[in-house]
This record gives structure tokens, sequence and C-alpha cells, in this order.
């Protein structure tokens, strides 16, 4: 019987697998304006932007919410961010001075007298960024909220994206 067992079939010759690549997670490509809403968004936060996303829009940022971001180039690009001061921030901390950062350069300093949604751009230098390295783009706030309640975080303004756009 055992005889039987071993004379059956043709097995094929064994073969040595192919050979196996290291996998590489590549910077996603290209110049991008993050969005608060965007589902990999969380992923290119650095510090002082909120996990939880409000009315599935924009979030909360602490004083100096940064991000980091792969330009894929240094050639005509204009850092962009869209955010509110808020109303109810407002009343407590007054007129703010935000500042605008590329890669720790200060690219600009704006100051607001009343709250209300803010659009800021400017060209960034390509002398400040490595076509084949990250950028880190911040915004910081001079004033935050502080909370009367001892377990709430401070808060700075509201952000609805941050990134760099192509001229």
């Amino acid at each position: 019987m055992s005889g039987f067992l071993c004379s059956c079939g043709n097995l094929p010759e064994p073969y040595a697998p192919p050979p196996q690549l290291p996998v590489f997670e590549a910077p996603s490509s290209g110049v991008r304006v993050l969005n608060m809403a965007d589902a990999d968004a969380e992923t290119h936060f650095v510090q002082d932007i909120a996990p939880s996303l409000e009315a599935n829009t924009w979030r909360w940022t602490g004083k100096r919410p940064t991000v980091r971001l792969f330009p894929g180039t240094t050639r005509n690009l204009n850092y962009s961010i869209e955010f509110a001061i808020a109303g109810a921030t407002f009343a407590q901390t007054g007129p703010v001075t935000v500042s605008f950062f590329v890669n720790d350069h200060l690219l600009d300093q704006v100051h607001y007298g009343a709250p209300s949604r803010q659009r800021f751009e400017k060209a960034v230098p390509g002398a400040w960024l490595d076509a084949n390295g990250y950028a880190v783009l911040a915004a910081e706030i001079d004033k935050l909220w502080i909370p009367e309640k001892r377990e709430a975080k401070p808060l700075g303004f509201i952000l609805v994206s941050l990134g760099l756009e192509q001229k």
C-alpha cells in the first residue's frame, strides 16, 4: 500500500522563490495642502493639532500647530493656510498675532484685530526647501485661550487647511 502512495503524480522540480525586495513607504508625491478632514491628515501632524475633527471640516490647535509634508519640488511654492480666530476665544485673548513658519524660517507675521475666518498665502523661498526632503510648516499664535476648567486644554485657533500650493 505504501508503494501506491509514493508512485503517484509528477511533482514539479523545487525552485527558489523570487528575490524579496524591501518595501519602502514613499512620501506622498507632489505639492499638497493638507485639509483637516483628509483621511490621512493625522499622519502629517507634528504637534498642537487636536485629534478630533469638528464639523467634518476643522480642528482646534494649540500654540504652534505643525505639519510635515513632502513637497517634491522647491520651485514656485506658496505657503497656504485657512483658519479662523473664534469669537469665543477672542473674547478672552483680544487681538492676536500669528507667525507663519517654513522649516523654522519665519515667513511672515500678521496681526488679527477681530474674530473671523482667514486665508493667508505667501511665496516660499526655494532655498528654504529640499525637493527630496520634508517641509515642516507651522503657524504660531501669540496668545492662547485659557479654559476655566483645569482639565481642558488651552486653545489657539480653528485650523481648516495648511500646506504648500504650486503658483
